[in-house]
């Protein structure tokens, strides 16, 4: 434990350092928690209050219940952050502004850069907290010549470093991931063993602010649908869809054919015109073909310093996505694939590794 003076008493007892947990009403975080109680943390859980629509079926509740419920089961403080107007405007808003103009964003993204470790972070260090701890996979390392990197998680199937792109030294020296050395299952075991009422409860899957509603449906109402054609890459009608903006570049789905055979190979969306609302689709093998060879950045964030332009780094274009290998260009801001990548879409994030550091990324804008 560091040890740190306290001015008023002038003594060298050592203190312990303050943490505020985020809390999602989740096993992870949950964990997390727990995890900190146990090496000696003076901790406090926090619910981060965010928009939700009043049509959806609203989990909020049940969660907040939760994060209380882990609280008071770890005899620590509870406290709640209202950051519902931070939230629609940062995060609801931008996706839908973003989905008109037929780009395609990631949401958690945004929400990790202004709302998790954006507002939520600097009211935790306003408030005093030495640090602010959430239940991300992912690890923070040390560097040698100074400096901190961010890590893949230890459980590759989990690592949340794609959405953590954004964050920046002084995010990441008071910054804590509980859980990002451990397997899930590991999470879960320990749940049990702390006896968290979290222990059993399920992943939250999709979109947090849209509940059990798909991103179409949630969109159509913000978005209005408007039917257009589905083309071939001869140009001709083969189908119809419900509107480019809901349809992203490699999706398989979202679209209806007609001119098909059972025998045929599924179709998937190779490009997208909103002016004309239509959309072009082609087999599997078309879409690696017909994906640009260089990208160019926009946001660009590096977690540590700007990448080198004489070395192959790799690129990862969604969660969970293949990474390709890749090299920068000598403005900074395009890369240039070294083989052909899958789907890529406008407003998207790009994320780069380096083995199994993330150095950073940026949004995908233009296509050579």
């Amino acid at each position: 434990m560091s040890r740190i003076w306290n001015k008023h008493k002038q003594s060298n007892t050592p203190l312990k350092r303050k943490v505020f947990v985020g809390l999602s009403g989740g096993v992870d975080s949950s964990v997390s928690a727990a995890l900190l109680l146990q090496q000696g943390y003076d901790v406090t859980g926090v619910f981060i209050k965010i928009w939700q629509p009043e049509w959806t079926e609203c989990t909020m509740a049940k969660d907040r219940l939760d994060a209380m419920r882990v609280c008071a089961h770890l005899d620590i403080p509870f406290k709640e952050i209202d950051l519902t107007e931070d939230y629609k405007r940062d995060v609801v808003d931008y996706m839908i502004s973003e989905y008109k103009e037929g780009r395609t964003p990631n949401p958690d993204v945004t929400c990790n850069r202004f709302i998790k470790f954006g507002r939520f972070f600097t009211w935790a260090i306003e408030q005093g907290a030495d640090y602010v701890a959430t239940g991300h996979y992912a690890q923070i390392g040390k560097l040698r010549a100074g400096g901190l990197e961010l890590r893949a998680s230890k459980d590759q199937s989990k690592d949340q470093t794609y959405f953590l792109w954004t964050l920046k030294q002084k995010q990441l020296a008071e910054t804590l991931f509980p859980v990002g050395a451990l397997e899930k299952s590991e999470v879960r075991k320990l749940a049990n063993k702390f006896k968290l009422p979290t222990a059993e409860k399920k992943d939250s899957q999709g979109l947090c602010f849209v509940g059990p509603v798909d991103i179409k449906g949630f969109l159509s109402r913000y978005v209005p649908q408007k039917q257009g054609a589905v083309l071939n890459e001869k140009g001709e009608v083969i189908g119809r869809h419900d509107g480019a903006w809901f349809l992203t570049i490699g999706e398989r789905h979202g679209f209806t054919t007609t001119k098909k055979s059972p025998h045929d190979e599924p179709f998937y969306i190779l490009n997208k015109d909103i002016d004309k609302n239509t959309i072009t689709v082609g087999v599997k093998s078309k879409v690696i073909t017909s994906s640009p060879d260089s990208v160019r950045l926009s946001s660009v964030n590096w977690i540590t310093s700007a990448p080198s332009t004489d070395k192959i780094y790799e690129a990862q274009i969604r969660y969970h996505g293949t990474r390709y290998p890749c090299v920068f260009e000598a403005d900074g801001l395009t890369i240039t694939f070294q083989e052909k990548s899958d789907a890529v879409a406008y407003g998207q994030s790009l994320v780069f590794y380096d083995g199994d550091t993330c150095l950073g990324g940026g949004v995908m804008e233009l296509f050579k």
